[in-house]
């Protein structure tokens, strides 16, 4: 068996991922990923019978491959469109267009590009994208009391603005006449690109094109294979960034008997700072994370084990407690009876310019899944042996202490 897992990422899918990730698609505003770059895709790679589900209320997108079959066992596999973003508060006099911060951390957003996108106040149907923008708080060290240059207090949310360079007379006048208004969402300006140690790359916004990369490539991989008794739902949803609010509706119409929440983790072993916290030791390079805890299905955790041991895919445990803060929770959230399973990549550097990833671990996610869905076709899996293939810890055997061998 050919193990892509193991080699450098082709470029020609580098570059479909740098693509799917670079789309600017804000919370709210999803449609450039999705029906952009995505649905294309799907539309071009889709056998015949294959269906793309659009929906009203969101610009999520969900490639089926056997529509209105509800009889058959079905698996959504969720990766989410929307990026964190930036907004537009309020413009001062000064011509400082004052911004929030969302899920960023404010100090890691000083001084970088960004790129603004804001309606045409004459033809309210057209948007428009304003460069050569940065973010700043303070303007000069110089500018900074005492304890902020000495690092005893930092940027707080309401000291970041936008610098358009704007001078002369009227300045506010200048930025309103451009029709930049409050909540036109803002975007750090950096795509993806190689790492200096192989197989790496970094840049803005893996989380979480990354997500629906893989189930784009993850749509490509069994575009080839016969699936008689499994119906695959790659799902692109929206608005995951606040709350997972997208994910619960394309799971409430569609009805799935298995959810996979596709998402990025953390690089536990690399984060600085909290060794005292023992994390699980996850880490970037390593094989993709498995979550268990939450609402994590055991037995369908058991299946990705065992078939990604026997295709000898790379995989590793990452513990979640109460939520496992992907689209994972969606059935649960929209009170669809479905088995949920969350997995995804160690990164570093989450939520800030340049989140780094491993390409293995992103193509080790790719076939990981495939091959719970060619075993859940082989073996005709069903939604009673769901029902029935909970785990039963009152068969648990006894174990007893084995002398470590010399």
């Amino acid at each position: 068996m050919k193990k892509p897992w193991t080699e450098a990422m082709p470029q020609e899918q580098f570059d479909f991922m740098k693509r799917v990730i670079a789309a600017p698609s804000p919370v709210g505003l999803e449609s450039a990923m999705t029906f952009g770059v995505l649905k294309p895709f799907f539309e071009e790679i889709a056998p015949k019978g294959w269906k793309v589900h659009t929906f009203k209320g969101n610009a999520g997108i969900v490639l089926d491959t056997h529509p209105g079959q509800d009889d058959m066992l079905s698996v959504m596999v969720i990766g989410h469109a929307d990026k964190i973003r930036m907004q537009v508060r309020s413009i001062g006099d000064d011509g400082k267009i004052w911004i929030n911060s969302d899920s960023f951390l404010p100090s890691t957003l000083i001084g970088h590009e960004v790129i603004l996108f804001s309606r045409d106040p004459k033809d309210p149907d057209k948007y428009r994208e304003i460069r050569g923008g940065t973010i700043e708080a303070l303007g000069a060290i110089h500018f900074a009391d005492s304890a902020l240059r000495g690092g005893d207090k930092g940027i707080k949310p309401e000291m970041l603005y936008l610098e358009l360079q704007i001078h002369g007379a009227d300045k506010k006048k200048q930025i309103e006449e451009l029709g930049i208004a409050s909540g036109d969402p803002i975007l750090l300006d950096r795509p993806i690109r190689r790492g200096f140690s192989p197989d790496t790359f970094y840049g803005a916004y893996l989380d979480n094109g990354l997500g629906c990369f893989v189930a784009a490539e993850l749509a490509r991989v069994l575009a080839e294979d016969k699936l008689k008794n499994v119906r695959v739902m790659f799902a692109i949803a929206a608005y995951e960034e606040i709350g997972r609010l997208g994910s619960r509706v394309l799971v409430h119409e569609l009805n799935p008997d298995i959810v996979v929440g596709v998402d990025v983790a953390h690089d536990l072993k690399a984060a600085p700072g909290v060794g005292d916290k023992r994390f699980t030791p996850n880490e970037m390079g390593l094989g993709y994370t498995l979550s268990v805890g939450a609402v994590a299905s055991e037995y369908v955790n058991g299946i990705f084990e065992k078939t990604s041991q026997k295709a000898e895919i790379p995989y590793q445990k990452i513990l979640k407690g109460r939520d496992t803060g992907t689209d994972a929770m969606a059935a649960v959230f929209a009170s669809v009876d479905a088995a949920a399973v969350s997995i995804g990549f160690p990164i570093r550097n989450m939520h800030t310019i340049s989140e780094t990833g491993h390409t293995h671990d992103v193509l080790a996610a790719i076939h990981g899944i495939a091959e719970v869905v060619r075993y859940l076709n082989k073996k005709k899996i069903t939604k009673e042996d769901l029902r029935d293939g909970h785990p039963r810890l009152d068969h648990a055997e006894p174990l007893k202490h084995r002398k470590p061998k010399s």
